[in-house]
């Protein structure tokens, strides 16, 4: 898989990129991960590019000439299909986990990291195939987005991760919150690890970690539950807990 990311701050890219579950997909040669400055492919003496906006207003708009050199020289290669072009925009769609792992099947992405007011109208309508946001808020830039973009989708790919099993067990690989973890010691200042966990029993720790996840899902995001698989042992548990917290609710 080759990702091109395009920013006028390569070196924000390469910083988190070279470390980490990024680095060693990289180094492992399963991941391409590329930091591509904008600026070489300015036409200006003075690599610009953004400009002042038609119209008036303030701030700064990207410019076209450099995106679109840009995409069209890293397209040129021979690659076995063409690149989704993506950019990181508050206006895009919000990335959830069924979008990462659509991507991670991809041969080749191209990340744009808006700057300023954001970028000229024409990269959006003539170049761009996706637009996503990992937010309703505002950043000075798209570099950090694209971070969060890279590493959902890169830890997806098979032979990322050093266990292949940690990703599926995940919050919202099942539609719900991951369960509660816990490690050594035990017994840390009186707070215990649950006792099942201790016991050895795996069929018995997996219920109770079904129910756990079920719990914490129903009482931090319920509304994962309208569109998770459930099955009916699922729906009994959520009637429990719901039951139980009716019962505490009624003697606080």
């Amino acid at each position: 898989m080759r990702i091109d990311i395009l920013t006028t701050f390569p070196q924000i890219i390469e910083a988190v990129c070279s470390e980490s579950i990024l680095g060693k997909a990289r180094e492992k040669g399963i991941i391409e991960i590329r930091a591509v400055n904008l600026r070489d492919y300015a036409t200006d003496k003075h690599k610009s590019t953004d400009d002042e906006p038609y119209g008036g207003g303030p701030g700064m708009v990207m410019k076209c000439e450099p995106v679109f050199r840009a995409v069209e020289a890293l397209t040129a290669t021979s690659m076995p299909t063409r690149p989704r072009v993506i950019l990181m925009t508050p206006q895009g769609k919000l990335l959830n986990y069924k979008m990462a792992e659509e991507l991670a099947s991809q041969h080749y992405l191209i990340v744009i990291c808006g700057r300023y007011e954001g970028v000229d109208e024409r990269i959006r309508e003539h170049l761009v195939t996706d637009e996503i946001s990992i937010g309703d808020y505002i950043l000075s830039g798209g570099e950090l987005p694209a971070l969060v973009l890279v590493e959902s989708v890169v830890r997806l790919v098979p032979g990322v991760l050093g266990d292949e099993t940690s990703a599926k067990t995940e919050s919202f690989t099942s539609g719900l919150l991951e369960y509660a973890q816990y490690t050594r010691p035990a017994d840390f200042r009186g707070y215990k690890v649950p006792d099942v966990l201790l016991s050895g029993n795996h069929a018995e720790i997996e219920r109770w970690r079904r129910r756990n996840s079920l719990e914490r899902t129903l009482k931090r995001r319920p509304d994962l539950l309208e569109t998770a698989p459930l099955t009916d042992e699922d729906r009994a548990i959520l009637s429990e807990l719901q039951a139980e917290a009716a019962d505490s609710a009624r003697n606080s």
